[in-house]
């Protein structure tokens, strides 16, 4: 493959019309897609770039560019992927940043269509990834953009080695690169799983599995022996490869309520009985000392994060505290498995799953590592495969309806023709599909965590009925969404007056720009005759101008810094251009790309006319003013340095108008910045501005300031800094509770009735044509486990958000009996007792869970390895994602239990 030179920061001499770019372009991606296999290579660019392509060649509407300028398209410079490379990684072998999220951070292109781009605007650098296919029973393709990083110590000499390979790259292949790199013959050669500094399992060379199927884990460290003994060779670990059993005494009726967390658990209370849920066996007898005592407290242990694993450790925490799950898992379930089901796992899957939860309550057991589980969980689930971060529900309706295939009871499904309700009572008809369901599907997590709904649909046109009772595993509920939104914007002085300070203001969520405007002006005390310009800093660059109050601002994210600069009309009059300055310093180690930008670029507006050097110095030194340190108006300067142009008097305690009447003699004269006139963000070819330079300014003249150590004592560049983000959530804290609804609101919203979107039309058996019909869902079913997922999520297109509304929802006594249409006479009351929480925004963020421990009646915070204590009014935080309620039973129904 030849890669055109990626260094070059010139772009093609005649090049393509946006019009025809785009049509190739597309061509080429068309064409790649109709040959997907594995080994094709695609390209990793930085979004922020390739978007601003997308809408130079049409491909982006002005509606659709989520952060572009809005003035002008431009064509975009050369290829620039430095915002998303890893800036301690090595120039000649650069590695992505983690926790990148495609479409946000980084866009994947075909080799074909790189090429192209790199031909028509050169930069870089490239970025190449394999395309490899995953999945056990269905494959499917997907792009390596992040390749399997391991650590490798030599115990020759201690040394270590990083060595990056495809997780689908075999044992075998790892022996080889390993004993090519370290000149070791692959037969005298030893490699050790060293999780953890510990050797685990001795690696085969004749394996045919992935290294990811090996349970090797991102940046895990692996082991190299030489002339290993004989019996090292064989020392391999079986772990993971036995049923999970653990011994339960039957008659231990203590033991199950506790695991039920039975006894009064209506008020929150458990019997209190203390028990041993394991015999004593060899697991055990290695375990000698717990960070929770030696009070044998059992379902305290933490999970490793393997790597962006805390989604999955929070679902895994709630789970292992749903008592009848926990009670199923701790006894022999062998029977029960189900290797034959073509839409399980094969029972590996719920192998995992229960060897994991016997770890997790072994006595004095602190903290797991649930690799095996993860490489199983990869096997059969490519989505959640590598080290990115997924979403908690995601993977707990994958694993819930995954152990339920492993589990399933019915060997063979009968088919069972689906019959219309034509008439018949809801009862009737809920009873025979809840039959029929269970004749298909019937396993521990049926019987446990679903329920039944009945849907209602009616044809707008010919009014048609139809009604149907479907399963369900856990509700999914809206949130009305919150109609504000707090946004933090700095504001800076145009004429230089004041420091920059900045605001926090709530705004309408659906508003415009005109509105942020409004609301920053009365927090700032806008005059009359003044006027804010708002504006995105990008990479210590101005990257859009907000200068249409109609834009609305859901098109600003929260991790976006966003300026205000303020001007009065004297300023920013008719016959003005915009005059913007940048800062720079020369790194130590001159890259030759020129200096390094640092801090907000500051705004302000000059005459259109041809302007001296000094005229465009005069309105800088203006602008730096406000940040002169108080002690440095006593210093001197050398009439014989360097200099290009003259300061003004220290400002630092005086307002600009003052500084309009002073006199020449009272100036200090400034000879240590020096100026640049920068003809655009992407070009180092600058040219040095002099005192008697002439410029004529453009819609927007670009001035870099090249600041040095004794411009760094002069002025305090800490105000240019820190830029804060739109919105900063506060991580793993909790948050300032500003606006709450109730989880009955939400479960309302879900249960309202709504017409089907336009993309979900409904086939109406009367019409014979496809409408938009009325949908109504009532609750009929419910199941002992209940699940509510709090859809905190929104999507569009070109938008993602989070809303952070805290929910309040019962701890105790939640009573859904009004919401349960089936009149069956059953009790509906439910306790809380597990919460998976997700901390920060999109694309990133932290899972946590909260989890009772029914035998205590205390609540933990599981957050990864960390386990605490946690008082149950902190609980209920705006981070709830889903929740866990068990049923509560009736006195009839808990006596029924105890005669059977």
């Amino acid at each position: 493959m030849t890669i055109p030179d990626s260094e070059s920061t010139g772009v093609c001499e005649v090049p393509y019309s946006p019009e025809e770019e785009r049509r190739i372009v597309t061509e080429l991606n068309s064409e790649a897609e109709a040959d997907l296999k594995e080994g094709n290579l695609y390209f990793v660019i930085s979004n922020r770039w390739y978007t601003r392509w997308q809408r130079f060649v049409g491909l982006l509407t002005e509606e659709e560019f989520p952060s572009g300028e809005t003035s002008e398209v431009t064509r975009p410079g050369p290829i620039d992927n430095h915002d998303i490379i890893d800036s301690e990684s090595d120039a000649s072998d650069p590695q992505l940043r983690i926790m990148l999220e495609e479409g946000v951070d980084y866009t994947l292109v075909p080799q074909q269509v790189w090429r192209k781009l790199v031909e028509w605007y050169k930069g870089g650098p490239p970025l190449p990834r394999k395309l490899i296919s995953q999945g056990f029973y269905t494959k499917s393709f997907s792009v390596e953009v992040y390749p399997l990083c391991l650590k490798l110590t030599d115990s020759r000499d201690e040394s270590t080695t990083i060595i990056r390979l495809s997780k689908q790259a075999s044992i075998g292949q790892l022996y080889e690169m390993v004993c090519a790199g370290r000149g070791v013959a692959k037969e005298k050669a030893r490699i050790w799983d060293y999780f953890e500094k510990k050797k685990s399992v001795l690696l085969d060379p004749s394996s045919e599995k992935s290294v990811e199927e090996s349970g090797l884990q991102l940046n895990q460290d692996i082991l190299l022996d030489v002339d290993g003994s004989a019996s090292s060779q064989y020392d391999m670990s079986l772990a993971g490869n036995e049923l999970a059993l653990v011994p339960l005494d039957p008659t231990s009726s203590d033991a199950m309520d506790i695991v039920r967390g039975g006894g009064n658990l209506a008020n929150g209370h458990s019997n209190g009985s203390k028990f041993s849920l394991f015999g004593r066996n060899a697991f055990e007898d290695d375990i000698s000392s717990s960070t929770f005592g030696k009070g044998e407290r059992r379902g305290l242990g933490g999970l490793q994060n393997l790597g962006n694993t805390c989604f999955m450790n929070s679902t895994l925490q709630c789970l292992a505290h749903t008592p009848p799950i926990v009670e199923y898992f701790l006894q022999d379930y062998r029977s029960d498995i189900n290797a034959e089901n073509p839409l399980g796992m094969r029972g590996e899957l719920a192998i995992a799953f229960g060897e994991l939860l016997r770890k997790l309550w072994s006595s004095g057991q602190n903290t797991v590592a649930p690799r095996a589980f993860k490489t199983k969980l990869a096997r059969f689930a490519p989505q959640f495969s590598g080290y990115n971060q997924h979403d908690s529900q995601e993977m707990l309706a994958f694993l819930l309806d995954g152990l339920h295939e492993d589990l399933n009871k019915v060997k063979r499904k009968p088919y069972i023709e689906a019959k219309d309700s034509d008439g018949r009572p809801d009862d009737e008809v809920a009873e025979e599909k809840w039959k029929y369901h269970k004749a298909r599907n019937d396993s521990v997590i049926v019987d446990v965590c679903q329920g039944q709904y009945k849907s209602t649909l009616v044809c707008p046109d010919c009014g048609k009925i139809s009604i149907t009772f479907d399963p369900f595993m856990y509700l999914s509920l809206p949130l009305p969404s919150s109609r504000t939104r707090s946004m933090t914007v700095t504001v800076f002085y145009g004429d230089g007056s004041h420091i920059p300070m900045p605001y926090t203001v709530t705004v309408p969520k659906d508003g415009s720009c005109r509105d942020l405007s409004n609301a920053l002006g009365t927090a700032c005390c806008l005059n009359n005759d003044e006027s804010l310009l708002l504006a995105e800093v990008y990479d210590h660059k101005v990257f859009k101008y907000f200068e249409n109050p109609l834009e609305l601002l859901n098109a600003i994210k929260d991790n976006e810094r966003i300026v205000a600069y303020r001007f009065n009309q004297m300023h920013k009059g008719l016959g003005k251009v915009k005059l913007e300055i940048l800062h720079g310093e020369q790194e130590k180690s001159d890259s030759g790309r020129g200096p390094k930008l640092f801090g907000t670029p500051l705004v302000t507006y000059i005459n259109k006319e041809p302007l001296s050097g000094s005229d465009i110095a005069a309105s800088i030194f203006g602008l730096l003013s406000p940040l002169r340190r108080v002690h440095m108006s006593s210093i001197v300067h050398s009439e014989n340095e360097n200099s290009h142009v003259p300061d003004v008097a220290d400002e630092s305690s005086r307002s600009l108008s003052s500084r309009d009447t002073e006199t020449e003699d009272n100036a200090v004269d400034d000879r240590e910045l020096s100026f640049s006139l920068l003809p655009d963000y992407h070009s180092f070819s600058l040219q040095p501005l002099e005192s008697d330079s002439v410029v004529n300014p453009g819609s927007v003249t670009k001035i870099l300031v090249k600041w040095n150590e004794k411009e760094h004592e002069k002025y305090d560049s800490s105000y240019l800094n820190d830029l804060p983000e739109v919105h900063k959530s506060s991580f793993l804290a909790k948050k300032i509770r500003q606006e709450e609804i109730s989880l009955f609101s939400c479960l309302e919203a879900f249960l309202a009735e709504e017409p089907l979107g336009p993309d979900d039309m409904w086939y109406c058996p009367g019409c014979k044509e496809h409408r938009q019909a009325n949908k109504k869902l009532d609750l009929w079913k419910l199941p002992d486990i209940l699940v509510f997922h709090l859809k905190r999520f929104t999507y569009s297109r070109y938008f993602k958000n989070k809303i952070d509304t805290l929910v309040n929802f019962p701890i105790h006594g939640l009573d859904l009996s009004k919401y349960v249409t089936n009149k069956d006479g059953q009790s509906y009351l439910y306790e809380l007792y597990a919460i998976s929480n997700h901390y920060g925004g999109l694309g990133g963020g932290h899972y946590t869970a909260y989890a009772k421990l029914m035998d205590e009646n205390k609540w933990y915070d599981f957050d990864d390895s960390r386990v605490s204590a946690v008082n149950e009014y902190e609980i209920k935080t705006p981070a709830a994602y889903v929740l866990f309620y068990q049923r509560v039973k009736s006195e009839s129904e808990t006596s029924d239990m105890k005669m059977d």
